[in-house]
């Protein structure tokens, strides 16, 4: 389990396909196993990893604790995926002579891909991070994991590395089942290594553009699943506005503040009626708190230029500098698209004041994002607008706020272009659906099948047989 900071990525690779075999053998009690050694060693060392993470991105004690215990809880939700074993989708049809045409004995499940390079994101330091999500659900299939390194955090990046390589070995994962690589010609050199079988990744539209274009272009193309640019959209109906405008004045500020405007789930633009309580109640003040890099702060400023100096956006509240509420009408944003289809990463959002049809032509104008929300009152037209939405989301909220994706069996965090580059979630127990691979096995004899498609169900996991439900024993007991 390797740290290294050259551009050769070779070694490191190679050991991840020399541990594959091993990793995908492994029991899902052996995997679950791996998954928890990790957690429980991050959560004896809390205190020191969160006093580096908020000496490299400032993000508060108090936010970084609750993230770190999130990222373990993380890994132990899927280490209990593995274990329940659904996610291996197994079905087993048995052979029927009579059936037209004749059909086989079949029996279908997901195998592992192989060795899957993780890109670390610069906003979640623990989450999203070394030890994340993408890691943790690639590891508890039994895929080995290497992980590119974010520069925003690079002293906790080593050190989560370092806890995480420790107590896999403690653990009896086999060597070269994790590793991670710094440095920026590391990243292309890993998506292009025949020894990588797949790509999560994190981070801003075109440098998650640039290695997808690289994945695909491979003598032998992998899957790229990238979660990138999102404006995530919110609509606030006329009698919603005009029943708790102030209410949801406070929300939007506090949604669009949190971790200083450096969430993927930020909503970066409104809509709101014209003469609206939640234009006239919002408020945002005060200098720009230190964001995570000094590259990503002056994108934003960049960014909030570039949408102050459009004809016909104005600055709401805010002071120069600082965290920032914008505002246009729709026959604006209908003239200037771009303003619907660009994230500002960090604290500022447009609001967007329609009437009449207004609305319904600028939502046609939105492309794909990771969230869409709706406010609305009973007397609110909402089918029309719902009818708009959630071709546009993969998670449309009512009612709520897009900031906090919480880790569950039934959590989509992805969206259509550019909101991510594939159908599969990064959250939730599904995002092991991204490092597998659907594989038939015909008239096989059951003691070569793997245990799960064996006809007494070792394992005791949920299958499909015969085009019936049978939870296993596991789930039935």
């Amino acid at each position: 389990m390797s740290i290294i900071e050259r551009l050769d990525v070779d070694p490191i690779m190679t050991a991840a396909a020399a541990a594959a075999p091993a990793a995908a053998a492994a029991t899902a009690d052996t995997r679950a196993g791996w998954l928890g050694a990790v957690a429980g060693a991050l959560d004896a060392c809390a205190d020191e990893l969160v006093a580096i993470a908020d000496r490299e991105t400032h993000l508060g004690s108090d936010r970084l604790s609750g993230e770190l215990v999130r990222t373990t809880n993380q890994l132990r939700f899927f280490g209990r995926v593995a274990v329940e074993g659904s996610y291996l989708e197994v079905c087993i049809d048995h052979a029927d002579p009579s059936a037209v045409p004749p059909r086989p004995d079949l029996r279908r499940m997901l195998r592992p891909l192989g060795p899957v390079a993780v890109f670390a994101a610069s906003n979640f330091p623990f989450a999203f991070s070394v030890a994340g999500g993408d890691t943790a659900s690639a590891l508890s299939v039994g895929c080995p994991v290497v992980v590119k390194a974010h520069p925003g955090h690079p002293d906790l990046s080593r050190r989560v590395a370092d806890i995480t390589a420790a107590a896999l070995t403690e653990a009896g994962a086999p060597d070269g089942v994790f590793g991670m690589v710094e440095g920026f010609e590391s990243g292309p050199a890993l998506v292009t290594h025949p020894a990588t079988s797949a790509v999560a990744f994190t981070g801003s539209t075109a440098g998650g553009r640039a290695l997808f274009d690289l994945a695909v272009g491979r003598p032998d193309p992998i899957p790229f699943h990238g979660e990138l640019g999102s404006v995530n959209p919110v609509v606030v109906l006329p009698a919603a506005d005009a029943a708790r405008g102030g209410e949801l004045a406070d929300g939007l500020a506090a949604s669009m503040l949190s971790g200083v405007g450096q969430f993927c789930t930020k909503p970066g633009v409104v809509f709101v009626p014209r003469r609206s309580k939640v234009e006239s109640s919002i408020r945002v003040a005060g200098p720009l708190p230190t964001m995570l890099t000094p590259l990503i702060e002056a994108a934003f400023e960049r960014g909030v230029a570039d949408l102050i100096s459009t004809p016909g956006v104005e600055v709401i509240c805010g002071d120069p500098g600082g965290p920032l509420v914008l505002a246009a009408d729709d026959v604006t944003v209908i003239r200037h698209p771009g303003l619907l289809r660009t994230e500002v990463f960090g604290p500022v959002t447009l609001l967007v004041r329609y009437s009449g049809d207004g609305l319904s032509e600028a939502l046609g104008l939105l492309e794909g994002s990771l969230t869409a929300t709706m406010h609305a009152e009973p007397s609110d037209p909402v089918e029309a607008v719902i009818a708009r939405l959630e071709p546009l989301a993969g998670r449309l909220l009512f009612d709520g706020w897009p900031t906090g994706v919480a880790v569950a069996w039934s959590q989509h965090h992805g969206g259509p272009w550019p909101a991510s580059t594939s159908p599969f979630t990064s959250v939730g127990a599904t995002a092991v659906r991204r490092f597998l691979r659907p594989v038939v096995y015909q008239s096989a004899p059951d003691a070569l099948l793997p245990p799960a498609l064996q006809e007494h169900n070792p394992w005791g996991i949920p299958r499909r047989v015969d085009g019936r439900i049978d939870l296993g024993p596991r789930m039935a007991g």
